[in-house]
């Protein structure tokens, strides 16, 4: 299970992104950048978050660590913005943290090349993922210690916001024509190769174990274990067909 900690204080609004996030002191004396339940993409941004997240750490990708932070509303109390406060307000409970990088910059791809590597195996992972959130316009990588630092993926998996269809998106293609990492992944294919043997059943299997049962109920499942279980049954079918879903960087 991912590591729990309590909410202590709320610090301020981070306002980079629409789901409203913000830096959050907690009870074991780290700081964290907290995705809140009551946002407006709901609990599901959340669930592709941890995805996204341990998965990637566990093939080998630089992530801040996860942790699930519990929130009691009363710290909005001296919060003098009601927005703030009404999310706090709706947020009660489980919560997302991911440690904060004192620091860190934004990714800049003229200051910072990557490593065709690199690139390559951050863009294989969006591309299995369906993650669309890391454009040009907006990276969500950070450089910390001359280290390159993948963020924010509540975008990624949005097969899993209609369900019925789900099923439909097993082999869609990733389109990377504004991928910021696509000008250096000149190694997709030997990606594709180290990663696929991987991702199995089992791995899948473990990761969906870290996301917390709240976080997995509504109406499209009847239990936690039946929702993780379509999780992975979807990505795991993906995966098995990444040739149709892997970007051709090259003629791009």
């Amino acid at each position: 299970m991912l590591r729990h900690v309590t909410g202590t204080r709320y610090v301020t609004p981070l306002r980079e992104g629409g789901s409203l996030p913000g830096l959050v002191e907690a009870d074991d004396l780290g700081t964290y950048v907290v995705k809140f339940r009551g946002a407006g993409q709901g609990p599901k941004t959340l669930v592709a978050e941890v995805v996204a997240g341990e998965l990637a750490r566990r093939l080998g990708l630089p992530v801040p660590r996860l942790v699930v932070i519990d929130i009691d509303p009363i710290i909005a109390r001296a919060e003098p913005d009601q927005e703030v406060q009404e999310l706090l307000a709706a947020s009660g409970g489980a919560n997302l943290g991911l440690d904060f990088l004192p620091g860190a910059l934004g990714y800049d791809p003229v200051a910072h090349p990557v490593e065709p590597e690199l690139a390559s195996r951050v863009l294989w992972l969006d591309a299995y993922l369906e993650n669309v959130d890391r454009s040009w316009r907006n990276p969500n990588l950070l450089v910390w210690h001359r280290k390159l630092w993948l963020i924010d993926h509540g975008a990624a998996i949005y097969f899993h916001h209609n369900w019925p269809r789900a099923a439909a998106a097993v082999g869609r293609p990733f389109r990377a024509d504004d991928h910021v990492l696509a000008p250096y992944a000149t190694r997709l294919s030997e990606a594709d190769a180290e990663f696929v043997p991987q991702v199995t059943g089992d791995l899948l299997s473990e990761v969906l174990t870290l996301v917390p049962d709240d976080w997995l109920v509504g109406p499209d499942f009847e239990s936690p274990d039946e929702a993780r279980a379509a999780y992975v049954a979807h990505l795991s079918a993906r995966v098995a067909d990444s040739g149709a879903w892997l970007p051709q960087v090259a003629a791009a």
